[in-house]
């Protein structure tokens, strides 16, 4: 911690102190916000960043900047990582950590439902490189074992998965990679660090999406790669820097703020979840519903193992989504009908199989497409839990169900 508190500290206090110390000048205790994309240096400073080191002063904000910087610091705290890399979104993170990575003629298994984004890019993009994708169902630890090939360089995992919420066994698919000679890398986004610590359980990497839970008021974008020196610092310079994904420090600034309150938030919104996941369970309306902290979840032993906290991510199915769509988004009044997750305020979407099959997830083999079913039917409604009152968002549901 950047005050140097010496004595061990809770999750609260980590969230609100890590990276950050009153200012030397002013005394200013929140963290300044350093707008300047350049700094006075000395004339012997070079003019590249091949020559730059991890503790240079500030060149240029591409290169770093002081309030990334504090932010880079929280996360790796959050994460207890040796250090983090944070980056203007969370696919700047993803597209950065694939290219830094892999190169033509080597193989990465990738989890087959994902992010959109991630699942789209590896369909075409990446494997236009000459770069081997295989797409594996990652909670089937022997199926990643089964695709391991002596070129695998890259397994690529996301616990809980968007949109279905299935799990993957960190711990296990760390050992088979670890195996293979190949990096393990651990999309963290849904669970958070309140939930899961994956590089404690064997990960190389741990990628987070901050623009939802981590900054929490849907206001900022915002990605980060965390894990070791060894792995960061040349991914930091070599590739990050010259691709350009620089977070903006007044978006880390906002994050930063919405950080502080990380650890109150996600168990407010586990709690929150719980309720609204047991009363769409008993809905008649409703066919299923999975959300991690419910014994009807099928790898709820996995769940309760891994995860400390359950996060405030439901999904459920009606028959009909499409029409009920269309109710919820006119009918809804404190819940959002919008995308993404992790906010202080409730939103929902509905994710439609069909569409889903054709623009994002490519299915290698007949038990991946009968995981997706079995899970999502024909489309299934993603409600992200906020921070309202739980009693109030049951009304709107319920109001918009009948």
């Amino acid at each position: 911690m950047s005050e140097q508190i010496l004595f061990p500290v809770g999750d609260q206090t980590r969230a609100i102190h890590a990276g950050e110390a009153p200012d030397p000048v002013t005394k200013a205790s929140s963290p300044n916000l350093v707008m300047s994309t350049t700094y006075v240096v000395d004339a012997d400073t070079g003019f590249s960043v091949e020559g730059l080191q991890e503790n240079d002063p500030w060149i240029y904000s591409r290169w770093g900047n002081p309030t990334v910087h504090q932010l880079e610091e929280k996360l790796a705290a959050f994460e207890e990582a040796e250090t983090a890399v944070a980056f203007a979104s969370g696919m700047g993170a993803i597209t950065t950590l694939l290219f830094h990575l892999l190169r033509a003629g080597d193989h990465a298994i990738i989890s087959d439902v994902a992010y959109a984004a991630l699942s789209e890019i590896t369909n075409d993009m990446i494997p236009e490189y000459n770069i081997e994708i295989t797409k594996v169902n990652t909670s089937d630890s022997k199926a990643i074992a089964k695709a391991i090939r002596s070129n695998t360089k890259l397994v690529y995992i996301e616990t809980p998965c968007n949109p279905l919420l299935r799990l993957t066994d960190i711990q296990a698919v760390a050992a088979i990679a670890r195996a293979a000679g190949a990096k393990l890398a651990v999309d963290s986004t849904f669970a958070t660090p309140a939930a899961t610590k994956p590089l404690q359980l064997g990960a190389d990497f741990v990628i987070h999406s901050l623009t939802k839970y981590i900054g929490g008021h849907g206001d900022a974008l915002g990605g980060a790669i965390l894990g070791s020196k060894a792995d960061l610092t040349p991914l930091r310079k070599k590739t990050a820097i010259r691709f350009g994904g620089t977070l903006s420090p007044f978006n880390a600034w906002l994050i930063l703020r919405g950080a502080a309150t990380f650890p109150l938030r996600m168990q407010a919104h586990q709690e929150n979840a719980l309720k609204i996941a047991n009363y769409l369970e008993n809905h008649p309306k409703v066919e299923r519903v999975i959300y991690p902290g419910l014994p009807s979840h099928p790898q709820y032993e996995l769940a309760k193992r891994q995860m400390k906290n359950f996060s405030g991510m439901v999904t459920f199915r009606i028959k009909d989504g499409a029409s009920q769509a269309k109710i919820f988004a006119d009918k809804l009044q404190i819940i959002h009908y919008a995308v993404s997750l992790g906010h202080h305020r409730s939103l929902i979407f509905y994710l439609d199989s069909k569409a889903l099959l054709e623009s994002s997830f490519h299915f290698d083999t007949p038990e991946q497409l009968s995981s997706w079913k079995e899970y999502a039917g024909d489309g299934l409604f993603r409600l992200s839990v906020g921070l309202e009152d739980a009693d109030d968002l049951t009304r709107d549901l319920e109001q918009a169900l009948e």
